[in-house]
């Protein structure tokens, strides 16, 4: 199977190996067969952290860590001994400024994972992993979140969106791979 440039959308029912598929591409497991390559290299060839700063997943569940909206975003390019452009990220998120010095764990699920997309693309990657971002979202959180995605790819971020959802893989997804039982069937 080959994903596209763009946004792609990974459809299919829950146990399809979506999510498995995300995890594969940026280590967070590895094949028990075959391999799995990222811009031509063999990810396992790959340093795993440089991989993980490349292609950068953003968890179903959001998960802030402790601290303020900008600690969240800035940990990732602390890490690399980088500056996080905490209001660009921000925007891109779809969140206003006024979130930076607010706590992260204070926010509503539909804030969070605003603020997990953010703290992803501080790290400035070549693709965004998203796994289910809007599974936990009530309907206006997540169409919140669908617009940024599709202005996120509209700007030319590349994104890998796991969905069970076929309405959300069209709207948000240029391209659209069916999953069923660990195989690509459209």
């Amino acid at each position: 199977m080959r994903i596209p440039d763009g946004a792609s959308a990974l459809l299919g029912p829950s146990g399809s190996g979506k999510s498995s598929l995300l995890r594969l591409l940026n280590r967070l497991s590895d094949p028990d067969l075959g391999t799995v390559h990222f811009k031509g290299d063999d990810v396992r060839s790959l340093d795993v952290l440089g991989l993980r700063r490349r292609a950068v997943l953003v968890p179903q569940l959001p998960a802030p860590l402790p601290g303020t909206v900008a600690d969240n975003v800035r940990y990732g390019p602390s890490l690399f001994e980088r500056e996080a452009d905490v209001n660009s990220c921000l925007g891109r998120a779809g969140l206003a400024r006024t979130y930076a010095d607010r706590d992260a764990g204070e926010l509503s699920v539909g804030e969070q994972q605003r603020v997990m997309l953010a703290r992803a693309l501080a790290l400035e990657p070549e693709v965004l992993l998203l796994d289910e971002p809007t599974s936990a979202l009530d309907e206006v959180a997540r169409d919140g979140v669908e617009r940024t995605l599709i202005e996120l790819a509209q700007a030319g971020v590349a994104m890998v969106l796991v969905t069970h959802d076929r309405g959300q893989a069209v709207r948000v997804a240029s391209e659209v791979l069916e999953l069923r039982e660990g195989h690509v069937v459209a």
